[in-house]
């Protein structure tokens, strides 16, 4: 019940401001290109697919089994996975999450990746090469930190001492 409010609010927040920007409100999707909007545009509102979408840009809820963004995602992403190549800011809550470029925000999931993390990453395992923040799972890797780790294996690469510490591990 909390999430479907949640999901509500998000969307009552981002269809008005769909109106006013750059990309189009909604977005209806089989598979690419099965869907409405081409992958090329950018969509400001609202994303809901069946089997996979992908489009450039994408604000506001994102809901399907794949969802993939080429460009910069900003909003709350749900769904088995998601993929987003440039940043992303919101909340990714997925079976699988990752952001190539800078995440800032809430991933949560069985497994959650970002190239600069920055935030709360909570999974079974996390990766990034630089995280600022909070990893907490099972298994947290990260290149560099400046951070807490909090898990059964914490790894922080190029950390100097032990880069390696069972149940917690920081760098600051």
């Amino acid at each position: 019940m909390k999430r479907f409010v949640l999901v509500v609010c998000i969307v009552s927040l981002a269809l008005p401001a769909a109106a006013m920007a750059d990309g189009r409100p909604i977005q209806l999707s089989l598979f690419d290109p099965a869907q409405i909007f081409g992958n090329d545009q950018a969509i400001t509102g609202l994303r809901l697919n069946l089997i996979y979408t992908k489009n450039t840009d994408v604000s506001g809820l994102d809901v399907g089994l794949v969802n993939a963004t080429s460009g910069e995602f900003r909003g709350l992403q749900y769904g088995l996975v998601g993929m987003v190549d440039g940043d992303a800011y919101g909340w990714q809550e997925n079976f699988i999450s990752i952001v190539r470029g800078e995440f800032q925000g809430l991933q949560t999931g069985f497994y959650n990746e970002a190239g600069v993390a920055h935030g709360v990453s909570f999974g079974f395992i996390n990766k990034a090469n630089h995280m600022h923040g909070l990893q907490l799972g099972v298994v947290n890797v990260t290149d560099t930190a400046r951070g807490l780790q909090i898990g059964l294996i914490n790894i922080i690469s190029k950390k100097e001492g032990l880069s390696f510490l069972p149940i917690v591990n920081w760098q600051f």
